[in-house]
């Protein structure tokens, strides 16, 4: 089993910054991916990008690309995901998960945190 908890969330205003975290722990691979995904009130979960643990390379939704980005701090097996230039279309709970190497999915799933954005 793995467990997540995402911290971070809260009110910002349009154009200001937030990092989220979400710390990992229990039986954790040596090797795994992370993702962050999103989803707005009634809107669908949206992928916002992910991280791949070993080597660190990530990836971006389109929609989040260059003002996102993920990190990881390995000691306290936590990953982050700043933003920046936040929009009011940000607004959404946000949630990590993981999965684990050659998986077709996500196995677990944090409690989310929100994200609120006011213009």
């Amino acid at each position: 089993q793995v467990q997540l908890v995402e911290s971070g969330g809260g009110l910002v205003q349009a154009g200001g910054s937030l990092r989220l975290s979400c710390a990992a722990s229990g039986r954790t691979a040596s090797s795994y991916t992370m993702g962050w995904f999103r989803q707005a009130p009634g809107k669908d979960r949206e992928f916002v990008g992910f991280i791949h643990w070993s080597g660190g390379s990530t990836g971006y939704a389109d929609s989040v690309k260059g003002r996102f980005t993920i990190s990881r701090d390995n000691a306290k097996n936590t990953v982050y995901l700043q933003s920046h230039s936040l929009k009011p279309e940000d607004t959404a709970v946000y949630y990590c998960a993981y999965r684990r190497i050659g998986a077709a999915g996500y196995d677990y799933w944090g409690q989310g945190t929100q994200v609120t954005v006011s213009s």
